[in-house]
């Protein structure tokens, strides 16, 4: 792998079967009655949010803590950012309690990218989520649930070929959506996007995807089915016409589930909008992975941390 974690395309095939295969041998830790491995022991992972999260902030956390390494939690409401300092000094300042890894979260596309290439920290950058651009840990985790339900054995050492993935709802403002498109066609699945013309972004044309305006024709043949939360926060104009007559075209009910195959698994990255873009009959029913989504979530984001910070080091310090 290389030093930082991006983007979902800057992995190639092997590069995300070993994380998920990683993933799965780490997955039995939460299992076990002492949490812990020592393998990041001595090392200092900062989590570096400039943007509310819950699942995502606590997942890092649990997964750095997981692998013993030291961890500090960065929040912009109360720092000096409110002050006006810049990422750079922010920056600065975490290398010089020396940061080994940096998972940052940002309002703005492209600052994780920012941070990696400016030479402001010597550690590994992974990408937490950056504005409407991209959450590549995220579709590592979705793509780690799909391959343990839709592959045989779990889908260890095998990617996601000619599986049918479709991904649904407000993919315009949707990072998850960015991310999983790249990763899930890279694992070799075919993935329809569904959405209002107004939630397509341009230039989806080039993205490795078929893309679709009518949810009911998309689902008999999915394997997965993941919706996508409507971010209200980051709209500035009218979408659609109403919440009611988004819920009637692109929401998932029990009767639009029960149109999937036998096999089909639903997602969802949350937090969801019960009731909206998925019914709760649906968010709660056996064929919704939504929560083990998040048990698998710091398994994936401790193969990360292990392959970026530890498992390069280990390996050139055995050679």
């Amino acid at each position: 792998m290389k030093k930082h974690l991006l983007s979902a395309g800057d992995l190639t095939r092997d590069d995300a079967v070993r994380v998920l295969d990683t993933a799965a041998e780490l997955l039995g830790v939460a299992q076990r009655p002492i949490k812990k491995l020592p393998t990041l022991r001595g090392r200092t992972v900062v989590n570096l949010f400039f943007e509310d999260s819950t699942r995502t902030r606590i997942s890092f956390e649990a997964a750095a803590k997981r692998l013993s390494a030291d961890v500090i939690n960065f929040s912009a409401k109360g720092s000096s950012v409110s002050k006006g300092e810049s990422l750079k000094d922010t920056a600065l300042t975490l290398q010089a309690m020396g940061a080994d890894a940096v998972v940052i979260r940002h309002h703005f596309s492209g600052a994780p990218h920012r941070l990696a290439a400016a030479g402001w920290t010597n550690g590994a950058v992974v990408n937490a989520g950056d504005g409407t651009h991209e959450h590549p840990t995220q579709a590592l985790l979705d793509a780690f649930t799909m391959r343990s339900h839709l592959m045989p054995d779990g889908g260890t050492g095998n990617d996601l070929q000619g599986k049918n993935v479709t991904i649904v709802g407000d993919v315009l403002h949707s990072r998850v959506a960015r991310s999983n498109a790249l990763l899930l066609h890279t694992l070799g699945a075919n993935v329809t996007l569904v959405a209002p013309p107004t939630l397509l972004p341009v230039g989806v044309d080039a993205w490795p995807v078929e893309t679709s305006y009518d949810l009911d024709d998309s689902l008999e043949k999915a394997d997965a089915v993941m919706m996508l939360r409507v971010q209200r926060e980051r709209m500035n104009a009218s979408f659609f016409p109403t919440e009611r007559e988004y819920s009637r075209r692109y929401g998932l009910d029990t009767t639009r589930m029960n149109r999937l195959p036998d096999h089909a698994i639903v997602l969802h990255p949350g937090p969801m909008n019960r009731g909206m873009e998925i019914t709760a009959d649906v968010a709660d029913s056996g064929r919704s992975v939504i929560v083990e989504q998040v048990t698998n979530g710091v398994a994936v984001r401790m193969a990360v941390l292990y392959l970026l910070v530890g498992g390069a080091t280990n390996e050139e310090e055995g050679s």
